[in-house]
């Protein structure tokens, strides 16, 4: 905690007066907004939490049915059954905001055939459609998960330069001006009073005169 460095007067105290109660004002504002981030942040977390452990548990068994069928029928025949699919989607990237930070949102936009098997069921084995199916699944949740991983990370970042901001007030900004306006105030006083009893030696002197 220092004092700023200004002229200790009257106009000075008032600025500084001003700049206290807007520091702390905007300390409010800045700690409730870090504290429903926080509470948003949780969330997301949770959610992160949720996606990661069911795609970390789904996407072994759908790569051990591909391997399976690869090695049930042949790497080529299976290469070839799926060279040219026949079920597309596309990605529509969007933000939304939350408390102020433009995140990532993306949809999932399917395409106008609904056959997710490219290839005859006779010239392959059933391991390559469960397979099929099971990956099919977990895009969904793989491009949901991108997109609440990246808003985890955004609004973990704007978490730390809030708290920054909320310590800055909070440690540095708030007692400098708190300790500032305590010394004006007191200097102000102090020539207050030393101006009283400069009046008062002056009446004193005046009425002695006129006594004599």
């Amino acid at each position: 905690m220092k004092r700023i460095n200004v002229n200790p007067t009257r106009m000075e105290l008032r600025r500084l007066k001003n700049r206290l109660k807007t520091a702390i004002r905007g300390h409010k504002l800045l700690k409730d907004k870090t504290d429903e981030t926080i509470r948003r942040f949780m969330i997301f977390i949770k959610e992160n939490h949720r996606l990661r452990n069911e795609v970390e548990a789904e996407l072994p068994t759908s790569l051990k049915s591909f391997l399976l069928a690869s090695a049930v029928n042949g790497r080529n025949i299976v290469e070839e059954a799926v060279a040219i699919p026949s079920y597309s989607v596309s990605l529509k990237p969007a933000t939304r905001n939350i408390m102020s930070v433009n995140v990532p949102q993306i949809e999932i936009l399917k395409g106008t055939n609904s056959d997710l098997y490219p290839y005859s069921f006779a010239s392959v084995s059933a391991e390559l459609d469960e397979s099929i199916v099971s990956l099919s699944n977990i895009l969904t949740k793989l491009v949901k998960l991108a997109e609440v991983e990246k808003t985890c990370n955004m609004l973990a970042d704007e978490i730390e330069k809030s708290r920054r901001r909320v310590n800055a007030l909070e440690y540095v900004m708030i007692p400098d001006l708190t300790e500032t306006i305590k010394y004006i105030t007191m200097k102000l006083d102090e020539n207050e009073r030393a101006n009283t009893i400069r009046l008062m030696k002056v009446k004193s002197i005046i009425n002695k005169k006129q006594l004599d």
